[in-house]
């Protein structure tokens, strides 16, 4: 009967390679392994944690392992993210292969940051949502333009598939397995113990606006660049198509097809990047920044602010802000 138990006993797998997040790979570990001593508390049984690297004659085996000797597979199987960057096609196929093969076999895939290009990789996000850093994005979407990419989630829970935002988001993921784990008691309590809020966080709280600049449409490019100088106050469409030299129904076209926003809402993130900056850095009245970043309806510019960022800005100034007032004078 024990052996049937350590048979079934569930098992999340971490997929090294080189360069890989070395501590969210431990930290990880770390994570499930506290889960586990509260889940003993409630009558549980711990989780099974392993690290996989590819061998040098090919295929892969775990070079760690909490239940060394017991058979099984991963029921969970994580790609970290790197801090050099994220693999290319051909790095990322033997591990693509790996991931397939599991998931061929009832394993639930997963990925940190930009292990999102190697879970891509195999194929298997082909028209589903998924989230990886907020800076990857674009550069995700030139590589995977069938993936639903919403980089604004810290986590996207898709049944067999689960990715993580940026480097610090495998927090979020380990709670969401500890969740599917061991139940709604354990999380908390594992969250209480290592000081990580269970809930609430998004990444479009810390992203920065990243527009796509490298798309090769110079007209598109140089409208760009003109709308960064002049902060994208009192800007027309019609003033920007004119700054392009184009009729306007081929300017919003083509704006809209190199950079994946129409030209308002380019506009927008740009104004609200000044905003977040002004809202950081100084203690003006959301009032002044307001009309500072060219809104005179203070309430349209809150309202615009939370849609953008998530939070409103009061909300934003509180957790973000230096505190401090001494550079408000020279803002």
């Amino acid at each position: 009967m024990a052996g049937k138990a350590a048979a079934m006993r569930p098992e999340v797998g971490l997929v090294l390679y080189p360069g890989c997040q070395l501590a969210m790979v431990h930290g990880m570990t770390d994570l499930i392994d506290i889960a586990g001593q509260f889940a003993r508390i409630h009558g549980g049984e711990p989780i099974r944690v392993s690290h996989w690297r590819l061998q040098d004659a090919g295929g892969f085996a775990r070079c760690h392992d909490t239940h060394s000797g017991e058979p099984g597979s991963p029921t969970y199987l994580i790609v970290p993210g790197r801090l050099s960057g994220v693999m290319d096609a051909v790095e990322a196929a033997p591990y693509a292969r790996f991931l397939l093969d599991r998931h061929a076999q009832g394993a639930t895939l997963a990925s940190n940051c930009g292990g999102a290009f190697v879970l891509a990789a195999t194929g298997l996000l082909s028209g589903r949502p998924a989230t990886t850093h907020w800076m990857f994005a674009n550069a995700f979407r030139e590589r995977f333009p069938d993936v639903l990419l919403d980089p604004d989630k810290i986590v996207i829970e898709d049944g067999d598939i689960i990715t993580a935002g940026g480097l610090m988001a495998w927090t979020d993921l380990g709670l969401k397995l500890v969740d599917r784990l061991f139940g709604p008691t354990v999380v908390v309590e594992t969250g209480r113990f290592l000081l990580v809020d269970p809930a609430g966080r998004e990444q479009r709280h810390y992203s920065s606006f990243s527009p796509r600049m490298t798309h090769g449409d110079e007209p598109i490019l140089k409208v760009q660049h003109w709308l960064q100088a002049k902060g994208a106050r009192a800007v027309s469409v019609a003033d920007m198509a004119a700054q392009a030299g184009m009729e306007e129904r081929t300017f919003l076209r083509r704006f809209k097809a190199a950079t994946g926003l129409k030209p308002t809402e380019y506009s927008q993130h740009l104004r609200i990047g000044k905003a977040r900056e002004l809202l950081e850095f100084t203690r003006r009245p959301v009032e002044q920044i307001a009309w500072t970043v060219g809104y005179e309806d203070a309430a349209a510019f809150r309202k615009l602010f939370h849609r953008i960022i998530g939070l409103s800005p009061g909300d934003y100034r509180q957790r973000f802000g230096v505190g401090r007032g001494e550079v408000a004078a020279a803002a």
